[in-house]
């Protein structure tokens, strides 16, 4: 059995600091997958903490774990035709953008971190992480981590954006590992990536990341289906569709228990709260819910769109669910939803193979009762993800340069 190392302490004695860049323009995946991690990595070593920098308008709403915290960077939102512009202050997007850059710089600078981890844009927003990289490893004192989740799009679509964004000479220039959230045999982000042999030999397959119960609150009456479309901006769709669904059919049962997420507007659910209260209790709906594993946790199934962390939830809690896989702008929803259905982890709603209809999610509804549960399909390593990353971060703390440690 091989002997611990003895804990890695920073300047002056200090514990490990832990830096995580989480952009964040919109939703809420970048932010969950950050905490997630912050919070593992923290639990691992009582001497750690960590900073999670994240552009997430509800970033307030959440708890953190102990000895994480975070800082809320100026917002900015997508428009329809693609362009971004500054959320709330009277600054246009380049002036938003310097003035996020300056902020990320400075933090990095004053945290002093040990480790850097930047979720999924290596360059950052609009290249707002570039000065901070270039920082960073002037100084020589941090490791850079350069996280991605399973799925990114389509491997054409990917190649050009990251064309675009230089961000192919950022991951080889920059970062000393690439964490990839999920199993190489379900699939690869980076297959249409021109990734160096150098680049690729740092590549570490986490596994999924895990979701823990914790402590749960009291569970709603059961049986019940969850219905969550995660952060909801593009979720009314699907809502829209499970409601139909008990609508439609007077006996459809069990109830639903739908989750409409912090971002779906509020007109739309104005609409759709006045047709839940004439189903009369056969659904009942939150807006959000921060603690949403209690109610993964008391779920007899799930009907659900397909983003990472919302996947996660199912396989943590081991829920039969139904995918409705969102096709843009990206693909990345439906090409997970559809991989996974292939290994039989969850069923998919597809607009082309099954329809959009409240018909099709009738029958999607009442099937999860007879579903088998994502463990019957569950490979080796398949949620491992957080005891990975906790290794690395490990790993990489005992590689650093003795006179940054003392």
């Amino acid at each position: 059995m091989r002997a611990s190392r003895p804990p890695r302490l920073g300047p002056a004695g200090r514990g490990p600091r832990i830096l995580f860049y989480s952009h964040d323009t919109f939703g809420l995946g970048h932010l969950r997958r950050s905490r997630a991690l912050a919070g593992a990595i923290t639990a691992a070593d009582p001497n750690a903490s960590a900073m999670i920098l994240t552009g997430s308008p509800v970033a307030g709403r959440f708890a953190f774990p102990n000895r994480v915290d975070h800082m809320r960077l100026p917002g900015v939102i997508k428009r329809a035709d693609g362009s971004y512009a500054s959320r709330t202050m009277g600054m246009n997007i380049e002036e938003t953008t310097e003035l996020r850059a300056g902020l990320i710089r400075s933090t990095a600078e004053q945290f002093d971190p040990d480790i850097l981890v930047v979720d999924k844009e290596p360059t950052g927003f609009r290249g707002e992480l570039l000065p901070t990289l270039d920082l960073l490893q002037g100084r020589g004192k941090a490791k850079l981590v350069l996280g991605l989740r399973d799925v990114l799009d389509e491997p054409e679509v990917l190649r050009a954006e990251w064309d675009r964004k230089w961000a192919l000479d950022a991951t080889e220039r920059y970062y000393d590992e690439i964490w990839v959230y999920g199993l190489r045999d379900i699939y690869d982000p980076t297959a249409g990536l021109d990734l160096s042999a150098a680049a690729q030999a740092r590549m570490h397959w986490t596994g999924y990341l895990r979701r823990d119960l914790g402590t749960i609150g009291e569970l709603p009456e059961q049986p019940y289906v969850l219905i969550t479309p995660g952060g909801g901006g593009d979720g009314a769709m699907m809502v829209d569709l499970a409601i139909s669904a008990y609508e439609r059919d007077p006996d459809l049962a069990p109830r639903a228990m739908l989750v409409y997420g912090p971002f779906l507007s509020g007109e739309t659910r104005a609409a759709f709260e006045n047709r839940v209260a004439a189903l009369q209790g056969r659904v009942t709906a939150v807006g959000f819910e921060s603690e949403i594993e209690t109610l993964f946790a008391g779920a007899q199934g799930v009907i659900c769109m397909g983003g990472y962390n919302t996947f996660c939830e199912v396989l943590s809690f081991d829920k039969p669910a139904v995918i409705v896989p969102r096709t843009t702008p990206r693909l990345e929803q439906w090409i997970r939803a559809s991989r996974a259905e292939e290994l039989g982890l969850v069923a998919m709603l597809d607009e082309s193979r099954d329809g959009w209809t409240p018909e099709a999610m009738i029958g999607a509804i009442r099937a999860l009762a007879h579903q088998p549960q994502p463990s019957r399909a569950i490979s080796d390593g398949l949620l491992d993800g957080l005891d990975y990353v906790t290794r690395r971060v490990d790993t990489l703390l005992h590689q650093l340069p003795r006179e940054a440690a003392e």
